[in-house]
């Protein structure tokens, strides 16, 4: 479908295709309202996790430690369906589905960056609940300000180090076959399977790489929360455990949504190896309906969220009526 280009170094020729065709649905009629499904998605992810934004940022009371990582999320959640879901309308509701060869291993880069940030998060928001909950006294000693931005530079430096590695690496393959991609997006696995040269050193990237996405975050995430529970059961008053567990319901859902869905596909996929099409809609909603209802989740079953919009309103409509006394005056 395009022409292809060669580069030599070392008397080692790589062939490489000057675009990639993404194939997206094999069969299936009316794909199109899909797509513009996902359009619905991303326009409700764009305006709640800006929403979230904005009330940590105008909250005084929500500039905290926790809630940088909360921001950290919604931040990621944004970028991440802005990486894949406008790329995917593109491609498909306007019918360009050809990428160029550098611009399907940028797209492939910042998919897999953006997911990798949202569940190292999860894992961060799982170790503030284990200080606060098990080491209570010692909490703003621990999870302060500036140990939350640090964590946060050190999880985007390592982040970006790997998956440059991991993208890199699709530069040592040799595609002198077909270029058609069977995705939606510029998947790393349905690129290296395209290779006519060895690509055993990307399938081992590629587990390392589900390793580091799925699960060693929430091997860490499973550790945070069994302490979790010792420490509540040693909670002698019943109200005082409650209370405590209901500060981790909002995590536990994200940590659930997240993660099942992902899960859930890999086993199926082991036991019974999904069609094209079937894997197409449930690897899109998978990485597309998370994001989407995080901050949801966080607006209503946070008790500081709701507390601090509550007060934004307030606030926002006594200076309305404040502005409105002084107008009134200034006329009479």
């Amino acid at each position: 479908m395009s022409s292809m280009q060669s580069n030599s170094s070392a008397n080692v020729t790589f062939v490489r295709p000057a675009t990639f065709f993404i194939n997206g649905f094999f069969n299936i009629p009316h794909a199109k309202y899909f797509y513009v499904f996902l359009s619905l998605v991303y326009v409700v992810t764009v305006l709640g996790n800006s929403f979230i934004m904005c009330i940590i940022y105008l909250a005084r009371r929500l500039h905290t430690a926790k809630y940088i990582a909360v921001f950290h999320l919604a931040f990621s959640d944004l970028c991440g369906s802005s990486a894949l879901i406008p790329k995917v309308i593109d491609t498909f509701l306007f019918e360009h589905q050809d990428i160029s060869y550098d611009a399907c291993l940028a797209n492939m880069f910042f998919v897999f960056h953006f997911m990798n940030l949202q569940s190292l998060t999860l894992l961060v928001l799982s170790y503030d609940r284990l200080v606060a909950i098990c080491f209570p006294l010692q909490y703003h000693t621990i999870v302060t300000k500036p140990a939350m931005f640090l964590i946060i530079g050190v999880m985007w430096s390592f982040s970006m180090i790997f998956f440059s590695v991991f993208v890199g690496l699709v530069n040592s393959l040799s595609f002198c076959g077909s270029n058609v991609l069977d995705s939606y997006f510029c998947d790393y696995r349905p690129v290296y399977s395209l290779a006519c040269n060895d690509n055993s050193m990307n399938i081992l990237m590629g587990r390392i790489g589900s390793s580091l996405l799925i699960f060693m975050p929430l091997i860490l995430i499973f550790i945070s929360y069994f302490c979790i529970a010792l420490a509540l059961l040693k909670i002698a008053h019943g109200v005082e455990r409650i209370k405590a567990m209901k500060t981790c319901t909002s995590h536990l859902i994200l940590v659930a949504i997240f993660y099942i869905p992902i899960l859930s596909n890999n086993i199926a996929s082991l036991k019974t190896p999904f069609d094209p099409d079937t894997r197409i809609i449930n690897n899109s909603l998978t990485q597309t309906i998370p994001p989407m209802l995080n901050p949801i989740i966080y607006t209503l079953k946070t008790e500081d969220v709701m507390q601090s919009i509550k007060e934004l309103y307030k606030r926002n409509k006594d200076n309305t009526t404040t502005e409105r006394r002084i107008k009134c005056s200034r006329r009479n």
